[in-house]
């Protein structure tokens, strides 16, 4: 068996990413955990426009809009079809690359060194990202201080019956393996608790193109 090299996670992401802008198939990129789980990565679907699920989702989203773990941008390009204003914030300098070709506007780092001004009215936490660092709770706190009063965080959930969980995970690629590093997953029937903790209330779940989504509010202080 060859011996593999160890890259960073966000590499891996970017070399996917790159192969695939290259028309070289990325096929063999996946996320593991330490159950042995493989998932392979989606990452067409990052790069395509938005699907039809998740226009209908934006249909809910109010500007100013931050995308957190924007990635290559299709939801802030999508937001400006609709001439609403968003915001990206990226960890991955080639994904950032990409999301300002296609005119968006993107934070370079992570979702925890952004200002605590509540100016957003609306986050996006999609394509698992509310697993971010493996601290749900700690995200949607963090999030819940960005938003203005009444603001909303439209997340992507795992399936009714699904375990929240958080695991340790890396990812695979063509010769390359990345360090371990922490991710959650946020079941669809779990997310009422971890809201709450969070200063958020559910104020609507649903199913779409065989995915599942969660809408949630700003509690007003009483």
């Amino acid at each position: 068996m060859p011996e593999l090299t160890l890259r960073s996670a966000t590499e891996i992401y970017e070399r996917g990413m790159d192969e695939l802008l290259s028309s070289v198939d990325p096929g063999s990129y996946y996320a593991v955990s330490e159950d042995g789980a493989r998932r392979r990565l989606p990452l067409r679907r990052w790069l395509r426009s938005a699907p039809e699920e998740e226009e209908t989702l934006l249909d809910r989203a109010v500007g100013p809009v931050l995308d957190i773990g924007c990635g290559a941008g299709r939801h802030l390009e999508a937001l400006g079809r609709r001439r609403i204003e968003a915001t990206g914030v990226e960890v991955s300098r080639y994904a950032v690359a990409i999301a300002r070709e296609r005119a968006a506007s993107v934070i370079h780092g992570s979702v925890f060194d952004v200002p605590e001004d509540p100016r957003w009215n609306s986050a996006l936490l999609l394509d698992g990202n509310v697993g971010i660092g493996g601290e749900p709770e700690r995200l949607l706190t963090k999030v819940a201080q960005l938003l203005r009063p009444d603001g909303r965080v439209l997340v992507e959930l795992e399936p009714p019956g699904t375990e929240s969980r958080v695991l340790n995970i890396r990812l695979e690629g063509p010769g390359d393996v990345s360090e371990w590093f922490p991710w959650a997953w946020v079941g669809f029937d779990s997310i009422g608790r971890l809201a709450e903790r969070a200063g958020l209330t559910v104020v609507d779940r649903w199913s779409t193109g065989g995915r599942w989504f969660g809408q949630l509010r700003l509690d007003f202080p009483v």
